[in-house]
């Protein structure tokens, strides 16, 4: 068994190169005598973030099987997602936590919602909004620091996206989740249901593809986080085929939104809105999906080298973990090339390193 692992290369997001020591499943920047050189001459990026993830959904819904989420979870790490921020999921996966050669998983309990207003056998769906705080308070006792809402979904009384909850439910459900110790994220699609989340003092938006120029400014005085999922948000056509005969309205705002979605995050991105890499993986995506969503994150306007944070080291601040310093747990990928140059990179990784143990 090796005891301590020795990597040199340009140390992301410094331009220096340095020479670093793994030992103990930490980061040191001292010498370790007999440390096994792994990697050199190399780039050196904190494990990137997956900052929306279903582990233990799959299209057909969800998972109970250990074997099919840990396939899921393998599939993320082998693309470099060395830390999840799971979205919501309907069934146990701290198992997952035991296995160290998995991600690290910072989970947000189940997803909650009125009755028959979401995916059904996904959310905690709820009667009365006004169980909207004591079932936040719950979530949060269970989950990992985060609360997950369904801020919008189809209404089928009016055949379009609309509101799930009254505005004094998501103030008293977020003043509930900070007093707990909790952030809150939602998922919202269209426009209307994001002034009431924003006003609230919601932590992040998930998808935001009805952000509008003003509401956009707000998210950026807040310091409000958006997780914008292109790669899922590129099959709203599809939702939109899907739902055409019945719900008309629907499916042409399903394909408005998604032919803006690329303007709204650029636009996010110019005002200064904190932006994460998140691919909305499980049900209809596969796992596995990190590099082409930090991809798209660039394609859309962000800089490549804001687009790779957005999916690493600022990602890993933002969700309470460090980068590549002095005493950090040694989760950290080498690439043979600059990604920050060519992101095709990111699916090339030449080691990956999870808890101080070379896993690829």
């Amino acid at each position: 068994m090796v005891s301590a692992l020795h990597l040199e290369g340009v140390v992301l997001p410094g331009e220096e190169s340095r020479n670093i020591w793994v030992r103990d499943g930490q980061i040191s920047f001292e010498s370790v005598p007999g440390a096994v050189t792994v990697a050199k001459g190399c780039w050196l990026v904190p494990g990137l973030v997956d900052a929306h993830n279903h582990i233990g959904l799959a299209p057909s819904g969800p998972t109970r099987d250990v074997e099919d989420q840990r396939a899921q979870a393998l599939a993320d790490r082998d693309a470099g997602a060395l830390l999840i921020r799971d979205c919501g999921v309907p069934v146990d996966t701290r198992h997952l936590d035991r296995q160290a050669d998995l991600p690290r998983i910072i989970r947000a309990g189940r997803h909650l919602a009125p009755r028959r207003r979401y995916i059904p056998g996904i959310a905690i769906e709820l009667d009365d909004p006004a169980g909207l705080p004591a079932a936040v308070t719950e979530q949060a006792r269970v989950g990992d620091g985060w609360i997950k809402l369904v801020g919008d979904w189809i209404e089928r009384g009016v055949g379009d996206l609309a509101p799930c909850w009254p505005a004094e439910a998501i103030r008293d459900a977020i003043t509930a989740a900070h007093a707990a110790g909790a952030r809150v994220t939602a998922h919202v699609f269209g426009a209307q249901a994001l002034p009431d989340l924003i006003s609230a003092g919601i932590d992040c938006i998930e998808h935001g593809t009805g952000l509008t120029t003003d509401l956009i400014d707000e998210l950026a005085t807040r310091r409000t986080a958006l997780v914008p999922t292109l790669i899922n948000i590129d099959n709203f056509p599809s939702f939109a085929d899907a739902g055409k005969a019945k719900f008309p309205a629907y499916a042409a705002h399903m394909r408005r939104l998604h032919t803006g979605v690329r303007v709204m995050v650029a636009s996010a991105y110019d005002a200064g809105v904190p932006i994460y890499a998140g691919t909305d993986a499980g049900g209809s995506l596969r796992h596995g999906l990190i590099a082409q969503e930090i991809a798209a994150l660039a394609e859309a306007g962000m800089t490549r080298t804001d687009a790779l944070a957005a999916g690493s080291w600022a990602a890993r601040s933002w969700l309470g973990l460090p980068g590549i310093e002095e005493g950090a747990p040694a989760d950290l990928i080498a690439y043979d090339a600059d990604p920050r140059t060519d992101l095709s990179v990111l699916s090339r990784p030449a080691r990956i390193i999870l808890r101080g143990t070379v896993i690829a």
